[in-house]
């Protein structure tokens, strides 16, 4: 999901999650980025600190600004994480501390925040092209690489699909006054989420890939 105001540096026109721009983000080449993402990850699991994890969010969002993307594109990032963090965090307050909680909900949104950040900046076909690069050795031993690099791109092209569709139901039953409805909202989400999978079937049986 994107800022729908255009958003300095960037063109109005969007694909998937990714949001056309200029910045020193969208020039960089995808392999360092997702490198980055990783290394990034993995670091950001080791704090446990309110100062850290603080420090980790202000960097996050120092990135979307250099990106040119505005809050409304970073909200949507991390706007799935609104019904489950609230449970995360009460869940560990009660199972730990106060503290021990926001740390870790406060390291999750980093996390997310920093994945959207990725594919709001980084164009499908040069994320795909990057995982082929990266799985190149195992090509090797056998392993279709161009199949598990797709495989890999639409897990990552999936989730703010999935996401906004969800968003979209949510705003539907709200509108009908159907907050507290489970199936008012599982129902329309599964039918949709599969009507999309359907399409996809579709897009990849054209390209050939249909065994």
């Amino acid at each position: 999901m994107t800022d729908p105001s255009p958003p300095r540096g960037a063109t109005h026109h969007t694909a998937g999650a990714y949001v056309v721009g200029r910045s020193l983000l969208h020039r960089a080449p995808a392999g360092p980025k997702l490198a980055a993402l990783m290394a990034c990850s993995l670091a950001l699991l080791l704090v446990r600190d309110a100062v850290g994890v603080g420090l980790a969010a202000l960097a996050v969002a120092g990135l979307y600004a250099l990106a040119g993307l505005g809050w409304r594109a970073a909200w949507g990032q991390v706007r799935p994480l609104r019904l489950f963090l609230p449970v995360v965090f009460a869940l560990q307050w009660w199972l730990m501390d106060l503290t021990s909680a926001a740390v870790l909900s406060t390291r999750l949104l980093v996390l997310v925040a920093l994945a959207g950040l990725v594919t709001c900046t980084t164009r499908v076909a040069d994320m795909l092209a990057a995982i082929e690069r990266g799985l190149w050795p195992l090509g090797r031993v056998g392993v279709d690489v161009e199949r598990v690099a797709l495989v890999l791109a639409l897990a990552l092209r999936s989730v703010p699909v999935v996401a906004d569709l969800a968003g979209r139901v949510r705003d539907a039953q709200r509108a009908r006054g159907h907050e507290r409805d489970v199936r008012a909202f599982a129902v329309p989400l599964v039918v949709g989420a599969m009507r999309q999978a359907d399409a996809l079937g579709e897009a990849l049986r054209a390209r050939g890939f249909d065994d």
